[in-house]
């Protein structure tokens, strides 16, 4: 490995950020209207922006992590610049507390909040009254002003054999981080590879639930409240996993063809594993305030 740099490096201007940002505007127009044709039973062009988007969004991580990979490999990193990373990568981290946050706030304002004023709780009855009269107050929602029906999603089954899985995962990322630090290589790579099938393991199986719910539960995202809380809450959960997957397959590709990280320098390794740790820990609170509760 390269002498570390002393200077604070100062990259040059890249192109992935807009390229990125293209990526994104076209996965989160192409998901809309990909909904919209969905609801409708009409074709449309949603899943091909949908799939460009996909495609933009995976080439510029590859060359943006290309391109960062090789300024490190090259030691042009600092101490200092090190320690930025850590703290971007916390503060990030952070900021995906507060996203999840929000939407566990809706979920509890429904359920805690605005159910029981419906219901004509908190001497709210002329409120009930006037908006719905014949209200009941029972999470979940099963049944929409508009009379759309709809089943609760179980807990057992898929639900939480996903959450065994994504427990496994965190034990077997935890084995490759120990392997990683007293430089075992093998049990690195294969512990790190198992992660990574279990994340890719929990994902196909998410898909399963979701055509489940659409098909035989009637589970939709216009099934009123507890439909949209569900698909939105697990929705960009599994986003997040599926980003973690991706992040723990890169780090594992170099380890195998390229035989980085030591175990001094290994803050990307450490990184992709304190992000995968925080998606686990949403899941279980998912599983519970979600599907169990």
């Amino acid at each position: 490995m390269a002498k570390v740099n002393q200077n604070y490096y100062v990259p040059d201007q890249s192109r992935w950020p807009i390229i990125g940002a293209v990526a994104l505007f076209l996965l989160a127009f192409g998901a809309g209207h990909l909904v919209n044709e969905v609801a409708s039973k009409q074709a449309g062009v949603g899943r091909y922006l949908l799939m460009a988007g996909v495609g933009l969004l995976v080439f510029m991580l590859f060359g943006w992590f290309r391109h960062i990979i090789q300024e490190s490999m090259t030691g042009l990193y600092s101490a200092q610049m090190d320690r930025s990373f850590r703290q971007g990568m916390t503060w990030f981290i952070f900021s995906e507390v507060m996203f999840f946050l929000a939407f566990f706030g809706v979920l509890f304002y429904a359920r805690e909040l605005a159910m029981p004023w419906l219901d004509g709780a908190g001497n709210k009855a002329m409120t009930a009254q006037l908006l719905w009269p014949d209200f009941t107050a029972h999470w979940p929602m099963l049944k929409t002003p508009g009379g759309t029906t709809t089943q609760a999603m179980p807990w057992h089954g898929i639900p939480l054999i996903n959450t065994l899985i994504l427990l496994s995962s965190s034990v077997t990322l935890l084995f490759a981080h120990t392997g990683l630090e007293n430089n075992q290589r093998a049990r690195l790579k294969w512990m790190l590879l198992a992660t990574v099938l279990l994340g890719l393991s929990f994902l196909w199986l998410q898909g399963y639930e979701y055509i489940h719910a659409y098909k035989e539960l009637g589970l939709r995202l216009d099934s009123g409240i507890y439909g949209n809380t569900f698909f939105i809450l697990t929705g960009f959960h599994g986003l997040h996993v599926t980003l973690g997957t991706l992040f723990l397959g890169i780090i594992w590709l170099r380890i195998v063809l390229k035989d980085h990280f030591t175990p001094e320098r290994h803050f990307a390794f450490q990184a992709a594993a304190w992000y995968w740790h925080f998606v686990d820990v949403v899941w279980l609170c998912l599983f519970v305030f979600v599907y169990l509760l």
